[in-house]
């Protein structure tokens, strides 16, 4: 059984902390002065030491009474939060969102406020994650990723073309005076996008083969990591090294060219009416509205 003070002397004790002064407090209740002053008596005499400190100006929390206070408006703010949700008879909705690491720390996440403003009764949960078999499985509820094709059982709504370029560090640039010339530098690639050198390659009317060799890394960050340490060129998607190139630890000397794929929100088709999911996924097609449309970022 749950040791507990008298609650409505929390209750009090939350307003007095949090004006730091018990008449502001008592105004604030609805109570007088006196009520105030006996409850924290109370209060203090169950707990066996003081929480506050009394000055001409009001009153300053103790130690004691700044970790009560961290704790119990921490408390109070959920239990208020979930007695209005029982009784408007609804809960916040949630949504797990999956995606490549790269692309939440990179575009997702920089956005989200605006999201959250607009909709702060979906909470969003992310989850790094590159693959389908979780989206179907169920264990997230939307996947963003880039790709050519997609599962039968998935809805997916482009958001963006994606466009590859190589990306190193400024100590290498002068080595780089056309595109065949990266061949001469150790070639830096990441397991999820196995295949973007050679189809790099392929648009520069470039021999595709010859972009196969090189150090592999098992995620974006790292490899980008490697080429700001000038260790070799790496290749990239535009939309996620935006940021290290106008830091300019990163140079894209060749630009980047469309490689066929798209950036897309993915659903499981029998789920694209539920509302949470269809807010979530138009929200995204606003924000990337200006990629797609040469507008911005």
């Amino acid at each position: 059984m749950r040791r507990l003070p008298p609650l409505n002397a929390l209750r009090v004790f939350d307003a007095a902390a949090r004006r730091l002064n018990f008449s502001a407090a008592a105004e604030d209740l609805c109570v007088t002065h006196s009520a105030v002053s006996h409850q924290m008596r109370q209060l203090e005499d169950w707990l066996g030491c003081k929480l506050f400190v009394r000055h001409a100006g009001g009153v300053r929390l103790t130690p004691a009474g700044e970790r009560l206070y961290g704790a119990s408006s921490v408390a109070l703010d959920q239990l208020a939060q979930c007695c209005q949700e029982i009784a408007q008879g609804e809960s916040p909705s949630e949504l797990v969102v999956g995606a490549p690491g790269s692309f939440l720390a990179n575009w997702l996440i920089p956005r989200l406020p605006r999201f959250e403003a607009r909709r702060p009764d979906i909470r969003l949960n992310l989850r790094t994650c590159g693959e389908f078999a979780p989206l179907e499985q169920g264990g997230i509820d939307i996947l963003l990723v880039s790709g050519r094709h997609w599962p039968r059982a998935v809805a997916a709504r482009r958001l963006f073309a994606d466009a590859v370029g190589p990306v190193c560090a400024p100590a290498l640039v002068e080595k780089l005076r056309q595109p065949a010339d990266v061949v001469g530098e150790l070639l830096l690639h990441t397991r999820s996008c196995a295949e973007a050198w050679p189809d790099w390659a392929e648009a520069l009317g470039l021999a595709a083969p010859a972009f196969g060799a090189g150090r592999k890394f098992d995620h974006l960050p790292l490899m980008l990591e490697a080429a700001a340490a000038a260790i070799g060129v790496g290749v990239a998607p535009k939309l996620l090294v935006e940021r290290e190139i106008e830091s300019g630890r990163l140079v894209a000397p060749f630009g980047f060219v469309p490689c066929g794929a798209v950036f897309a929100c993915c659903l499981l088709k029998t789920r694209a009416d539920e509302p949470a999911l269809r807010e979530f996924s138009a929200w995204l097609a606003e924000e990337a509205a200006p990629i797609e449309t040469g507008d911005g970022a």
